[in-house]
């Protein structure tokens, strides 16, 4: 029995998400760099709770946010972007880029799990803003996650210069 069919061709159907909880943090408006040492809430529902049974004994997880402060206006409007923030490289398309101006504006970060409380999860690396609607969360497995032969191109390099 198959779960899922595929899809027909011609145009998707929306998607509606409901978010499973939100970011509290010090960090109050977006900032390009300096998220390794911040520590972070991520406050679910209170009926999620069971959901994070177990999640305590990893040591990173993936979390799947909402990029709430991107206007709907900038979403998806520019389908290249400069991949550092001076702009001083060459447009590359909006998917090789990390930039917060996609069509869906959603980030994806690994990051430490410092303990687990009731619904209540403190990470730290996050970098999500203040009041940021989470929409999922997942427990990073190394063996699984971890891509020992990934590589970048050389422009990605050049960005730390």
């Amino acid at each position: 029995m198959r779960l899922f069919q595929p899809e027909a061709s011609g145009p998707l159907a929306p998607i509606t998400l409901e978010p499973i909880g939100v970011v509290r943090s010090p960090v109050k408006h977006p900032r390009p760099h300096g998220w390794e040492d911040v520590e972070a809430r991520i406050v679910l529902r209170r009926g999620l709770a069971p959901a994070l049974v177990g999640l305590e004994g990893f040591s990173h997880i993936f979390v799947l946010f909402f990029m709430h402060q991107v206007p709907p206006k900038m979403r998806g409007v520019s389908l290249q972007a400069p991949p550092a923030d001076d702009g001083s490289m060459p447009l590359r398309g909006i998917f090789a880029t990390r930039s917060q101006l996609r069509p869906n504006p959603l980030g994806l970060t690994v990051c430490l799990l410092l303990r687990v409380r009731g619904h209540v999860l403190w990470v730290r690396g996050l970098d999500a803003i203040d009041g940021t609607p989470v929409l999922d969360i997942k427990p990073y497995l190394p063996p699984y996650d971890a891509v020992a032969q990934a590589t970048m191109p050389p422009w990605v390099w050049d960005m730390g210069r």
